[in-house]
């Protein structure tokens, strides 16, 4: 890190301030401002944090300007083309990729972890029968903590990593016991002999009554979007684990509050989003009055799957994951309505100057929302999986928070604009 300074002044008092002028490895250089209120009696105010670092850390680089990510310094197109989801795992874990008997182990332990225990089925009788899978994902993940209550000190590393092992196992096994629930259909036990996403796949969709195949380039496409998806930097949920956290609350706690952010539509339903959006357009025919639409300000409606927050040109993880959404619709061409019209709304916007001039390009969340429909998922379990890959980043950066040593209960300030110091009045003098 550099030693530039800022300097600020407080033009009601004349008093000036020096202020650090932090530097990262990648990214904008940031100003420390721990000292503004103590010095100079002020706040910043900053909505949506847009402009405001809440932490230090060294997991997940992004460049939304030239649409880059990195974890832990590894682009994630190469991560992608070369690597599974559970060497990404193990990688922003423990921060290097893993040497062959490293990631056996690693594969071995969480494989077989991934039973829940047997009283948790009980557990789930407490929950209404057709209750969303996210809402039962929140209570469970919740509820780890009762379960699994051996391994709880949050400053102790062996059970920093014995939580983290449980979470990456379990959650597939939780939610697809949440999406059983939710249909009447008895939970399926997970099986050591299939990859992570192959076992997710099976203990969804399969039935006691007869055998399930899974489909392979299926659990390819889960396994990349896992990728994809395993950790975003300090996007809502993950700093609701982060600030969840700093209260020193147990890990099983903070990603389940970490769930329930990500449950927003804003944020984990974007997805789910897009496939209402493509129910609203209809046909294919309507594309076109839908993209005037989309281009009228006056119009509230929008399209959805295109463009990002962060990324201000083409999202990075919509190119990787484009390809495997072509392949699996060619095995559903014609099929489906819905993702025909998906494919011709692609090709349209993607040759629209409109569009172009803005930068609206498709993001991962319209290609994972068509994946998800095209596989059969059902909409309202879209956000659930995005959960699964993401725990690997909450619990990543949950760590990473627990153990830095200048960590401090997260306490935002505020811009007060409520009512002046008033006299409580007796109720019978009121008018």
């Amino acid at each position: 890190m550099g030693k530039d300074t800022v300097t600020i002044k407080n033009n009601a008092t004349g008093q000036e301030l020096e202020i650090p002028l932090m530097r990262g490895t990648h990214g904008p250089a940031t100003i420390d401002i721990g000292n503004l209120y103590s010095k100079l009696g002020i706040f910043t105010f900053d909505n949506g944090f847009k402009s405001t670092a809440s932490c230090r850390s060294k997991i997940t680089f992004i460049d939304g300007e030239e649409g880059v990510l990195l974890y832990r310094g590894y682009p994630i197109e190469q991560l992608a083309e070369k690597s599974n989801f559970l060497e990404v795992c193990y990688l922003l874990y423990y921060g290097e990729l893993p040497t062959q008997d490293e990631y056996e182990n690693f594969s071995r332990l969480i494989t077989r972890h991934s039973m829940i225990n047997e009283g948790m089925r009980s557990f789930y009788d407490g929950f209404w029968h057709n209750a969303h899978p996210m809402a039962i994902m929140v209570g469970v993940v919740g509820a780890l903590s009762a379960f699994y209550h051996d391994s709880l000190e949050i400053n102790n590393p062996r059970h920093q990593e014995i939580s983290a092992y449980r979470l990456i196992a379990k959650l597939p096994t939780i939610a697809a016991a949440s999406y059983k629930y939710s249909i009447g259909q008895p939970m399926v036990y997970p099986r050591n002999k299939m990859s992570y996403a192959e076992n997710f796949l099976h203990m969804m969709f399969s039935v006691p009554a007869e055998d399930y195949v899974v489909n392979p380039l299926h659990a390819k496409a889960l396994d990349l979007l896992f990728i994809l998806h395993a950790d975003h930097e300090q996007n809502a949920s993950t700093s609701t684990v982060r600030l969840a956290g700093s209260s020193e609350a147990n890990p099983f706690a903070a990603v389940s509050a970490g769930v329930g952010a990500l449950w927003g539509p804003a944020h984990g339903g974007a997805n789910e989003a897009v496939i209402k959006m493509l129910n609203e357009i209809g046909e294919v025919s309507a594309i076109p009055k839908f993209i005037e639409r989309a281009k009228d300000k006056n119009d509230t409606f929008r399209l959805m799957g295109f463009g990002h927050r962060v990324y201000k040109s083409y999202d990075p993880r919509a190119k990787i994951i484009r390809k495997t959404a072509h392949d699996i619709l060619a095995t559903t061409s014609g099929n489906d309505k819905m993702l025909d019209i998906a494919m011709k709304l692609e090709e349209i916007a993607l040759k629209d100057e409109y569009f172009i001039q803005r930068k609206l390009y498709p993001n991962v969340d319209f290609y994972s929302g068509i994946i998800y429909k095209a596989i059969k998922v059902p909409t309202n379990m879209y956000t659930v999986l995005f959960a699964i890959a993401r725990t690997i980043g909450w619990i990543t950066q949950w760590k990473e928070m627990i153990s830095d040593p200048e960590r401090v209960i997260g306490r935002p300030r505020q811009l007060y604009i409520g009512a002046e110091k008033r006299d409580y009045a007796p109720i019978a003098s009121r008018k």
